[in-house]
């Protein structure tokens, strides 16, 4: 998130420096699957909606621009999406959430389980009915922060890497300069915090509560079957996306803290719910497993916007598991802010303050 508030505060010509505690995304960012697929965390219109569905569409356009900038392919294909189940006593409920998104303005399309598998030849005999999305798409999220990176150090962005931030200076109600663990000093006319899963460790520096906790996610890695999915499909509480000659399967959701582990268990799970949806995924190797932490917080958006009690401090974190998605109007927004001192009505929902009655 970092990177993208870095790449338009430069297209601002606002100077800024990115203190990283290890290297750019080599966290959550790193280890998503990059999917761009905005139905899933949409209950219908409204606030968050709005958020979402803006972001989305920046994506055609960015992509080329940090495709240019960077050099860098971004793997970005529009690909659909299918949502699928599999139990006859689901289908009602699937039905209910095409009604809640119909509104959306998306492209929708209601499928009977023959109609989904003439679509997608590879899904299970059983699977029953599914929405086809064609406008949902992918990219490699690796791939996209590194993008970012470079095309915010193209325009003269100063990015520290292996520098841990501890402690904060401050002047009545500013933050004037941030302290590394290495013993550095940078000066501060503006601190806006970015730090995913770890950003409530920054609230004793601040005075000020931040809901926010890491959600342990793992991903699976299986080699494409000789017949290759075209879709990315959703079922049975995962995700299937096809990403050249290899599927994404994710993923697990779990509460242990900051712990990265891998489990078997985990890796177990994925494997027979997807062989579930797609038989053939039997015949698939496992090719690798990894873990994310989302930055989780109460109610499952995003916190955006001045943090209360500080002339100049900003917070960008709780972008739950929409962040790669969320990026681009995430750091539009911030950038605006810092430059206009405005906010933005898009994020004017988002405010850590709509947390103080249950703090």
């Amino acid at each position: 998130m970092g990177c993208a508030i870095a790449y338009y505060l430069r297209k601002r010509h606002i100077a800024v420096t990115i203190l990283e505690r290890d290297t750019v995304g080599s966290q959550a960012s790193g280890a998503a699957a990059g999917l761009l697929a905005p139905l899933g965390p949409l209950s219908g219109p409204g606030p968050f909606a709005d958020l979402v569905l803006t972001s989305f569409a920046l994506f055609p356009a960015l992509v080329k621009e940090l495709e240019s900038a960077s050099g860098l392919s971004l793997g970005y294909e529009v690909t659909g999406a299918l949502r699928t189940v599999r139990n006859p006593r689901r289908i009602a409920h699937l039905r209910k959430r095409l009604q809640a998104w119909q509104p959306l303005d998306l492209e929708l399309h209601w499928l009977e389980g023959n109609e989904a598998r003439q679509l997608e030849p590879l899904l299970a005999p059983d699977i029953q009915a599914a929405i086809y999305a064609p406008q949902e798409a992918q990219m490699q999220a690796a791939q996209f922060v590194q993008a970012l990176r470079l095309a915010a150090q193209k325009l003269g962005a100063n990015i520290v890497q292996h520098r841990e931030v501890c402690g904060l200076e401050t002047h009545n109600k500013r933050v004037i300069g941030v302290r590394t663990r290495q013993g550095e000093s940078f000066a501060c006319q503006h601190l806006i915090i970015a730090a995913g899963a770890w950003t409530a460790r920054c609230s004793e520096w601040l005075n000020v509560s931040i809901p926010l906790g890491p959600l342990h996610g793992q991903m699976l890695a299986l080699d494409q079957a000789s017949a290759s999915l075209k879709h990315i499909i959703f079922g049975e509480a995962i995700y299937l996306a096809p990403r050249g000659a290899n599927i994404i399967v994710g993923a697990t959701r779990n509460e242990l803290g900051f712990d990265l582990s891998v489990s078997e268990a985990g890796s177990s799970w994925l494997n027979t719910t997807a062989i579930r949806l797609v038989p053939e995924l039997a015949q698939s190797q496992r090719k690798s497993a990894w873990a994310g932490l989302r930055p989780k917080t109460p109610d499952s958006r995003p916190i955006l916007g001045a943090v209360p009690g500080w002339e100049n401090v900003s917070i960008a974190a709780g972008h739950n598991s929409v962040g790669i998605m969320l990026s681009p109007i995430t750091g539009l927004t911030i950038a605006e802010l810092v430059a206009t001192g405005k906010l933005n009505e898009l994020i004017s929902q988002f405010s850590l303050k709509r947390f103080a009655a249950q703090l």
